[in-house]
């Protein structure tokens, strides 16, 4: 082979996987994506990428596309909260869209404008259906899915053997719990009580309209306080920045036969917003949290990294961790991160960041 094209082969090979041959597009991030949503979620469909996410006090959702990751296109608007069968009243958050049988189903969570009892915290979950990632999307009915008789948010959905399964957070609103945590909050003084978000799974009716069977408690915060595995998770309340904890805003996949759910706790707005994951080996566990979480937080640039969303890495070496964090430069607003992960020859998860492009 002449040197000029071995150096060419090898130029290539430095930016390629695979060979000359089996030439395969690697992923490099560039953080953060000029995207300033919370929740991201992408779903890929027809070779294309469309980006949903929670866009502050807009009663609706907007939408992004891309064919490579790295440039967006801003597409606008794609489902309005007062569209036909409308019933939410505010606070539109993390939507998720997964195609079926040609159709497109978004996912999100509400106020539910049905609040007689006028509770602060009144959230649901819903369902929307469009004839294509951008939309319209329409309510597929005026009403929630379900109403668990407390506020839930942060839909996930997983599809297995003709089954799907939500999966959901109860808000920590009116949910105070005992623990070690609680406790010593209390003797310092600093709050009466500590109130819990826990993730449940239940699942859907084929068509969406409901669920079967009743929902299971999957995750939440740990009783203990010093367990060095799971402390983390406390972090908010350590630091006196909130009375709260939360497991939430989880994603479940399958590896292999191993059930990885994926979740965020502590405070979303605050700087310990972290993620971790456990293992199961059903899509209803019992789940086990990992003793390597978090898998993902706050480093010397990035702040506030949490719920995330995944897709299979284009070069089909693992996966992509999608997920929210803030810099100094983005302040208060929440950008849009994606950065590798990897699940090595042992089951451990592995996300490669918070990185920041050095652009």
């Amino acid at each position: 082979m002449p040197r000029v094209r071995i150096v060419m082969c090898l130029l290539m090979i430095t930016i390629i996987s695979g060979s000359c041959k089996h030439q395969k597009t690697v992923f490099i991030p560039d953080n953060p994506l000029p995207v300033a949503f919370g929740d991201p979620f992408v779903l890929k469909t027809n070779n294309k990428y469309y980006l949903y996410g929670t866009t502050g006090g807009k009663a609706g959702f907007e939408a992004y596309s891309s064919d490579n990751l790295k440039d967006w296109k801003p597409e606008g608007d794609v489902y309005y909260g007062n569209n036909t069968n409308g019933w939410g009243n505010g606070a539109y958050w993390a939507p998720e869209v997964y195609e079926k049988e040609g159709k497109y189903y978004m996912f999100y969570s509400a106020q539910w404008k049905d609040n007689p009892n006028n509770e602060k915290e009144n959230f649901k979950v819903g369902v929307a259906v469009a004839n294509n990632p951008l939309g319209p999307f329409t309510d597929l009915s005026n009403k929630p899915i379900f109403d668990p008789g407390y506020p839930i948010i942060d839909a996930n959905v997983y599809f297995e053997n003709g089954k799907a399964y939500l999966y959901y957070s109860r808000c920590c609103y009116k949910h105070a719990v005992d623990s070690e945590v609680s406790a010593w909050a209390k003797e310092k003084g600093w709050y009466n009580e500590i109130e819990e978000s826990w993730i449940y799974g239940v699942e859907l009716k084929p068509d969406f309209s409901g669920i079967i069977g009743q929902p299971v408690v999957l995750l939440k915060p740990p009783v203990d306080m010093n367990n060095e595995h799971t402390k983390w998770e406390s972090r908010s309340v350590l630091a006196k920045e909130a009375n709260r904890r939360w497991n939430e805003g989880s994603v479940l996949f399958k590896d292999k036969d191993v059930y990885y759910m994926m979740y965020s706790a502590n405070h979303f707005a605050g700087e310990y917003y972290a993620i971790g994951y456990a293992t199961a080996q059903s899509p209803l566990g019992p789940f086990t949290k990992s003793v390597h979480n978090p898998v993902l937080e706050k480093n010397n640039i990035v702040t506030g990294t949490g719920h995330n969303s995944i897709i299979p890495d284009p070069d089909g070496k693992g996966w992509l961790c999608i997920y929210h964090g803030r810099t100094e430069k983005t302040g208060n607003d929440r950008q849009v991160f994606i950065d590798r992960m990897v699940i090595d020859k042992n089951g451990v998860l592995k996300v490669e960041g918070p990185t920041v492009s050095t652009k």
